[in-house]
This record gives structure tokens, C-alpha cells and sequence, in this order.
């Protein structure tokens, strides 16, 4: 990397390269890149440093990224290989590797605790990386969130050994990852537009697991259909909220808190309290610390810092929250797999037994509609009402025939509609939500700020 003065991102929105990014502007380099519209986090990374057009325009390159001797072009699986910029780069003798491999590059020399799985890896690695930071052992996090406790996917060491990674397995991405620590959270079929059949996603994480360093660790939640291949010299443990080597005990919950002992193979932990109260993050805490404990984490750090972390932004996140038995709640969260939906929709109702739940989704990726509209229904079913947006295509073209009303006409909830996403703003001044769940990986992350303020207008 010392050959590169600069990096220009093709996709520098996506919260897989701001990582990176802001990794390289920490070491001195130049970075510059292209999204396709602005965001709050493409707004954010301008803020830091980061030149970032919004046109695919080979003019609008900043002469310092001019240079293929002494610029390293990065992009994303997301963006289509007809990109202009991507061309331009291709066609002038550039060194242009994906975000993955260039992870691997940046994390090959540390030692890598890594999260994988279809959902709960973004939570567990945030808070892996916020122990780690918070107990002064520190890391290097790259991260597929915004943590709320530093406002950034990234945090930065010059002195610790250690590399918090989420291991995205879209495009085969963590096979470029080196692990000293593997988490698999799940292994739920997803992705089947790259990977076709259930059987190539297990065998995808199976060859993950090869890949654990010699004297490495595995740490596999309870149940999975996956069957590891890990090297003779890997030591493998087992997780999960109830059983396991790594596990809750003593679980209370009360006046919106939920308190519960870790058992480990060594020693019980008392008393960790949840800075993120919901069901799922239990489970989640359980993995973090786990792999946090086998780095020699301090039980006391632990504690202190599971009971401060606020969670990364979109998961689980209250936009609304009045006190009292009926004040107003809206929750957002980042579910976009019916089992991520499913466990969603279910800590909403754990935290609010007998209130009426209305659910606003937005389906994301036409494939993943296509493969999953029963099982999706089946989760959204939980829910009071159901309010459905139009499918979010992200990198994909329409697909006949898929679209939002397979999912709608499967859900048993005997409220359900289907809004454009102007509609439902309009719609929002007309209801009357009691307990409202806003959920999907699309835009409509966009739409947040408007909602809430509308809902808090509701006349109860």
C-alpha cells in the first residue's frame, strides 16, 4: 500500500468502503470516489476528507487520482461493470480490486476477529469492537454500521493488535479474511441470486471456516446446519442465549432493562445489563464477549461496556419513545431476511405485551423477494397491520411477475396495504399507530425523519 498515494472508491457510499476510507484518510492517503446520490454518510465522509462525486463522468476524477502508478482503484460488487469510471480505469492500466480483497490486504497482518452469518453480525461486531475499545485493549473495526456511541463505522488503533471485522459473505466477500476469531451468527439462506442453492451458502461458510488461522478459534452458534471444516490445531466452541459453552443464565427483565449472567467454559459473569434492552441482543452480547473473553478481555471491561453500548444505527433504533404504558413508540430497524423480520417484529412484542403493532416494510431486492415471499409473510403476520412499500431493487432489474402483493397477498393480518412511499406519508396523517416498526435495507431509511414527525402528531 505504500506504493498508492491515493484510493478512489467506486461505490463510496456503500458502509463497506466508508470503513475503508476512513482507514486510509487516518494512515495520510488521498481519497476520493463515486456514489450514485447522496446520503447522510456520503455527507459525512465529504465533512472528513473524502471527494465524492455523484456522476459517472471520467472528467469529474480529481487530477491526484489521475495517476495509475500512484492510485489504487477500489470498487463494489454493487456497482455494474458498465460504470464509466470503472471503464475509464480498467482501460488506463489502473490496479482496480474489489472492497473485499482490499480488506483482507488491510486486516491480512492483524490478528482478525471476525463476524460472519446472515443476520447478527453487524450488532455482535460493533459491540465486540466497543468492548475492545472501551476496555483500552483497543482495535481497528470495520464495520456495516454507524455506531451511535462514536457517530462512525470505524474505529482506529495504531498500538492494538486486533482487527474487528463483520464478514459479509454477498459476493463471497469473507473468503478474502484471515480470522484469529470466527463468529458464524447464522447461516439462513440468503443471497441466492449469487450463490443459487441453499447447499452453495452452507458450503460458503463452510470453506470460511477453513480459512481460521492455525491456533485460531471458532465460535459457532448452537443448531446450525453447517458443518465446519475447521484445521486440526482450531479450538471450536458453541454459543447461543440459553446453551452452549457460551451462554445466558439468570435472564430478568423489568422496567425496560434485561440483566443476565454469561456463563463461560471458565468462570460465570454476573449481573451484565443490556445498554440495548431488546431479546436478540442477549444472544448477541453472548457472542461478543465471547470472542472478547478469549482475547483476554477483563470481565469488569466487559460489563461496562455491554451496559454503554447504544447499538448501531438502524438496528433497533427508537425514533420515538414516550414514557408511560401508551406514550407513542416507533422503532426502525435494518431487518431485510424474514428471520431478521421475524425477530424483529417479536422484540417488539416481548417489550410491549398487548399493544397494537403496525409494521412498515419495504421489501429489498427482487430475488430476495422472489425467493422468500412466503417466509417473509409468515413474520409479517406477527403484526397487528402490515404496511408494505414497493420493492427496493438496489443493483438488481425488475423481475416479471415480483412484486410487493406476493408478499402482501400471503399475510394473514387482517390489516394490510400496500403505499407508494408518497402515499404514505399522506397516509401516516390519517392513522392512528399505536406501537409502529419501520424495517428494511432499501430508502427507506429516508423517509425516517418524516414519519416520526407525523406519527408524533397523532392525536391519541
Amino acid at each position: 500500500m505504500n506504493e498508492f498515494d491515493s484510493l478512489y472508491f467506486v461505490g463510496a457510499g456503500g458502509i463497506g468502503m466508508a470503513a475503508l476510507e476512513r482507514y486510509f484518510l487516518a494512515k495520510g492517503k488521498r481519497i476520493a470516489g463515486y456514489d450514485r446520490t447522496p446520503s447522510d454518510l456520503t455527507r459525512a465522509l465529504e465533512q472528513e476528507g473524502v471527494h465524492i462525486d455523484f456522476d459517472e463522468d471520467p472528467a469529474l476524477i480529481p487530477d491526484y487520482c489521475l495517476d495509475p502508478k500512484r492510485t489504487l482503484v477500489v470498487y463494489t460488487p454493487a456497482v455494474p461493470d458498465t460504470h464509466k469510471g470503472l471503464t475509464y480505469f480498467r482501460e488506463h492500466g489502473f490496479q482496480v480490486i474489489k472492497r473485499a480483497a482490499l480488506l483482507g490486504v488491510v486486516t491480512s497482518h492483524s490478528k482478525a476477529l471476525c463476524f460472519a452469518g446472515t443476520h447478527g453480525k453487524t450488532t455482535t461486531s460493533s459491540m465486540a469492537a466497543h468492548i475492545l475499545h472501551s476496555s483500552g485493549i483497543g482495535c481497528n473495526a470495520f464495520l456495516g454500521g454507524v455506531l451511535r456511541n462514536y457517530d462512525s463505522n470505524f474505529l482506529l488503533s495504531d498500538t492494538s493488535p486486533y482487527s474487528v471485522i463483520e464478514a459479509d459473505e454477498f459476493d463471497r466477500s469473507f473468503h478474502h479474511l484471515h480470522p484469529h476469531i470466527a463468529v458464524i451468527t447464522s447461516t439462513d439462506p440468503d443471497h441466492l441470486d449469487i450463490y443459487g442453492t441453499a447447499e452453495a451458502y452452507l458450503e460458503s461458510f463452510a470453506h470460511f471456516t477453513e480459512l481460521i488461522q492455525p491456533a485460531g478459534t471458532l465460535i459457532i452458534h448452537t443448531g446450525l446446519a453447517l458443518k465446519p471444516r475447521v484445521g486440526s490445531e482450531v479450538k471450536t466452541y458453541t454459543y447461543s442465549r440459553d446453551e452452549g459453552d457460551f451462554h445466558a443464565a439468570n435472564i430478568r427483565k423489568g422496567d425496560g432493562e434485561i440483566t443476565f449472567d454469561l456463563v463461560t467454559p471458565w468462570e460465570t459473569v454476573s449481573d451484565i445489563s443490556l445498554g440495548v434492552p431488546v431479546d436478540i441482543n442477549i444472544e448477541n452480547a453472548v457472542a461478543a464477549m465471547a470472542a472478547c473473553r478469549l482475547v483476554d478481555t477483563p470481565v469488569e471491561a466487559m460489563r461496562e461496556a455491554v451496559a454503554s453500548f447504544m447499538g448501531p444505527k438502524r438496528r433497533f433504533e427508537f425514533w420515538v419513545k414516550e414514557p408511560g404504558e401508551q406514550g407513542r413508540v416507533m422503532i426502525d430497524d435494518y431487518a431485510h431476511h424474514p428471520g431478521e423480520l421475524r425477530a424483529s417484529i417479536a422484540s417488539v412484542r416481548d417489550l410491549y405485551p398487548g399493544r397494537r403493532l403496525t409494521v412498515i416494510f419495504q421489501p429489498h431486492l427482487y430475488t430476495r423477494t422472489r425467493d422468500f415471499a412466503p417466509e417473509f409473510a409468515s413474520a409479517l403476520s406477527l403484526a397487528d397491520e402490515v404496511i408494505l412499500l414497493p420493492i427496493y431493487p438496489a443493483r438488481e432489474e425488475p423481475i416479471p411477475g415480483v412484486t410487493s402483493e406476493m408478499v402482501l397477498n400471503l399475510v394473514t393480518s387482517t390489516k394490510k396495504c400496500i403505499y407508494s412511499k408518497e402515499n404514505l406519508i399522506k397516509s401516516i396523517e390519517l392513522s392512528n399507530f399505536d406501537v409502529l416498526l419501520t424495517a428494511g435495507a432499501g430508502d427507506i431509511a429516508n423517509l425516517l425523519p418524516i414519519i416520526s414527525v407525523e406519527y408524533s402528531k397523532q392525536r391519541r
